[in-house]
């Protein structure tokens, strides 16, 4: 948990400097693009971060669910065909993170 904790404040941490440098002085015919650059750099940081922290979530989950999936199955092989769609729904999460990232960016 420390690790996930460390690595989502170096990536804040670079985007915000991408950010900040990426802001320059409007040039004379550009001034309607320069109105909008700002929030343009906060809508990818925004689809960036609902995939990334949605895809680290559903790796842990996957991680936990197949772990207690892999133990009740060893106790009792039956199980089997009833641990694969709880794993298939902790995927799902990713799928969620990414379509708001999608919706963010298009819209």
């Amino acid at each position: 948990m420390k690790r996930i904790f460390v690595v989502v404040l170096l990536f804040l941490c670079m985007a915000s400097g991408a950010l900040l440098s990426a802001q320059e002085a409007p040039e004379e015919g550009k001034a309607v693009e320069a109105a909008s650059g700002g929030t343009a750099g906060w809508k990818y940081f925004a689809a960036a971060l609902a995939v990334g922290i949605s895809c680290i979530a559903g790796g842990i989950a996957v991680g936990q669910i197949g772990a207690a999936a892999m133990g009740a199955m060893s106790e009792n092989p039956e199980l089997s065909g009833k641990a694969l769609p709880y794993a298939g729904l902790a995927e799902g999460i990713c799928l969620w993170g990414f379509l708001v990232a999608l919706l963010i960016l298009i819209f």
